[in-house]
């Protein structure tokens, strides 16, 4: 082999491996550095496809036939090898340059966190091939080092991830007590509000935080800062003297992380938004689950003289506020009369007050319910909560709404999806006309759980539907099921997972006034496409 060969095959290689790199620190920054949510990706249908696609399955072929050529000492087919793998890296690049130029390509939000694993990882690859030279001075040998790099990239990358855990546990439990310290030295007269819940929380903390800025000086969490270290770092760099409240969601993939957060936290009103079956897998149990998200953590690091907040619509919650003997309110749909749920507006009327907001969905009035309920608690008047409802803009949704040039209606609801929320959706979609059409992935993280949740979903997409088109296989069957039960037919619920094909699917069902519902995380090509 000459050197130009190796030279250009090497860099087909650092391109693939600098994809890939970016890929798998995507994945774990989205599972939030959990090694269980993101072990757990990999029981999915697209998170095996990870480990068992044809290209994938094609190098771990071409490395046993490596091996048994070395062994053999297969001199014709040793000459074979190196093209064989030129071509795969080649095939690789192109595909990789596709998903660019197409925006399916997956890349990390390059965080301080991300940008030192970047580094790190492409130190790595920078230097491999030059430890490899030391030990095999044959191209023959170069070759099969990267090949087996490659196969291996998902636990390099994991590894360099987990390495580093300690530094980040330790820079978290810095964080958290600089936090408290701070907490500390301001908490006279703060009020600190902690939200918690599987579902509602960023909505009825935007609703909370719009409601309550209209009277006081608040500080509210940014968007992906519900974390152990996003919340004291929220603390320490945002909260000042002069602010009267802070609103702090809090997510939880653990058992403990809810106390942890709230030692530091110290809040003084505790809110539960609602609690269904969501990140069950990653909690191991339902007790596990209702100890965090629950609000049960919460509960105990509630000091006496607190006010506790839970949703008065949701079995667990109102278990939850049973047990609580501090101040307590039950927030239902009860406290608002004349509800009237519209395609772009919801009106209805509390304590006399009527208003119209530009939100979407019923569910989203029992968000401001509750919202409305702390804020009557700190001390506004329902007609200055009223006023203040006025400032709730569009940006402030889950959901966002389009209209594609052939008129048919896009609801967008990609952002993320629980069974509570899918519920929700299904019911704000019912309020259109025409044909309704619902594109969704199978849920993830439901545990021994997820089929009963998938043939619920089934059964209400009978009963509003008239097309539902399903992307992932993991538990299609047990919706699909609880559909055709409900009494829809079987080629009205369709599995079909590339973009082309659901598109084709929805142009030949859907037309002018017609709706189609994208729900959960779905290939961005998606939405593109249908705006087309």
């Amino acid at each position: 082999m000459n050197f130009d060969f190796i030279s250009l095959l090497l860099f087909l290689w650092f391109i693939r491996d600098i994809k890939y790199v970016s890929f798998w620190l995507y994945l774990w920054q989205l599972k939030q550095y959990h090694s269980g949510r993101f072990l757990s990706h990999f029981k999915t249908e697209q998170g095996k496809k990870l480990i068992s696609n044809p290209l994938q399955i094609a190098k771990i072929l071409l490395i046993i036939v490596w091996i048994l050529t070395e062994a053999l000492s297969l001199e014709n087919i040793s000459l074979l090898l190196m093209p064989a793998l030129f071509l795969i890296y080649f095939v690789e690049m192109i595909m990789y340059f596709r998903a660019v130029f197409y925006k399916r390509a997956k890349f990390p939000k390059f965080t301080r966190k991300v940008t030192f694993l970047f580094l790190v990882n492409l130190f790595v690859i920078i230097n491999f091939p030059s430890v490899v030279s030391l030990v095999s001075k044959t191209a023959f040998g170069l070759g099969f080092a990267i090949l087996l790099f490659d196969v291996l990239i998902p636990v390099v990358v994991s590894g360099i991830v987990l390495l580093f855990q300690p530094i980040s546990y330790y820079y978290r439990l810095s964080l958290q007590k600089k936090a408290k310290i701070k907490i500390n030295n301001l908490k006279s007269g703060l009020k600190i509000i902690a939200i918690v819940g599987s579902y509602g929380k960023t909505s009825t903390k935007e609703y909370l935080n719009t409601i309550l800025s209209a009277k006081y000086k608040v500080l509210s969490m940014r968007e992906h800062q519900n974390t152990e270290v996003g919340i004291p770092l929220a603390i320490l760099n945002d909260l000042r003297q002069e602010h009267e409240i802070f609103i702090a969601e809090i997510g939880a993939y653990d058992k403990g992380t809810i106390k942890r957060t709230c030692e530091f936290l110290q809040p003084n009103i505790g809110l539960v938004t609602g609690v269904n079956e969501q990140h069950l897998s990653l909690f191991g149990s339902m007790d596990n689950l209702l100890s965090a998200e629950g609000g049960q953590e919460l509960l105990e690091c509630l000091p006496k003289g607190s006010l506790l907040v839970v949703n008065g619509e949701n079995n667990y919650c109102m278990d939850l506020y049973n047990k609580a003997n501090i101040d307590k309110i039950a927030y239902t749909f009860n406290q608002a009369q004349d509800v009237i749920v519209k395609e772009d507006s919801v009106s209805f009327s509390f304590n006399n007050q009527m208003v119209k907001l530009g939100i979407l969905g019923k569910h989203n009035v029992l968000n401001l319910l509750g919202a409305i309920q702390i804020a009557i608690k700190l001390g506004m008047s329902a007609k200055e909560i009223a006023e203040s409802l006025k400032r709730i803009d569009d940006k402030q949704n889950s959901l966002r709404i389009y209209t594609s040039k052939n008129g048919v209606k896009i609801i967008d609801s990609t952002y993320s999806s629980n069974p509570d929320g899918v519920i929700a959706d299904l019911d704000y979609l019912n309020i259109y006309p025409g044909k309704k059409v619902v594109v969704m992935p199978c849920l993830i993280e439901l545990g021994k759980e997820a089929g009963n949740v998938h043939n619920r979903i089934g059964e209400k997409i009978a009963r509003i539907c008239d097309l539902a088109i399903i992307t992932t296989a993991d538990f299609y069957q047990e919706l699909k099921n609880g559909a055709m039960g409900t009494g829809m037919k079987e080629d009205s619920v369709c599995l079909l997972r590339d973009v082309d094909s659901i598109i084709s699917k929805i142009i030949s069902v859907c037309g002018t006034n017609d709706v189609v519902l994208l729900e959960g995380r779905l290939q961005p090509g998606i939405l593109t496409e249908l705006k087309k």
